[in-house]
């Protein structure tokens, strides 16, 4: 899977476009906990999103230390072509999302995710973001490749 930068720019993107489920990664106390979420990317790289209840165990996780793992099987490949599968993992912090953009942010994440409907209009739901400053690539055991997220990842 060697690439210049912007190959491995676009393979997330790609990844991260076509893929809908993940898996978030919160740690409490030193108890790590994984929970299959429905993402949507926003503005490229840099953001993803995802919507919670207020009263679970992510959400008072995330409370107490922003620090997250959202990991993404690329389960939409091609494998005719590729003969295996991407695994996406973006490492970031979770951080509010500012009330004059919610609106905006829940209708893209509707779009992708239009059963979730009645779950984003619930008094109970939040929406949140992550700010991932980096992701890494896994194509196999011996092909792991590191990117950080900078200024050019804003596509």
């Amino acid at each position: 899977m060697s690439q210049e930068p912007g190959g491995i720019q676009d393979t997330i993107l790609r990844v991260l476009e076509r893929n809908r489920l993940a898996v978030l990664a919160t740690q409490r106390d030193g108890q790590p906990h994984a929970s299959l979420i429905a993402f949507t990317p926003l503005g490229g790289l840099r953001l993803l999103a995802f919507a919670t209840y207020r009263e679970t165990l992510k959400y008072e996780s995330i409370g107490q230390d922003p620090r997250v793992a959202i990991l993404v099987e690329d389960r939409e490949s091609d494998l005719r072509y590729s003969g295996r599968r991407l695994v996406l993992t973006a490492l970031g912090k979770a951080i509010k999302t500012p009330e004059e953009e919610r609106h905006a942010y829940i209708a893209k994440h509707l779009t992708r995710h239009p059963g979730l409907q009645n779950f984003l209009r619930s008094p109970e739901c939040e929406f949140i973001r992550v700010a991932v400053h980096a992701y890494q690539v896994v194509g196999g055991i011996d092909d792991v490749q590191w990117f950080e997220v900078g200024e050019s990842a804003a596509i």
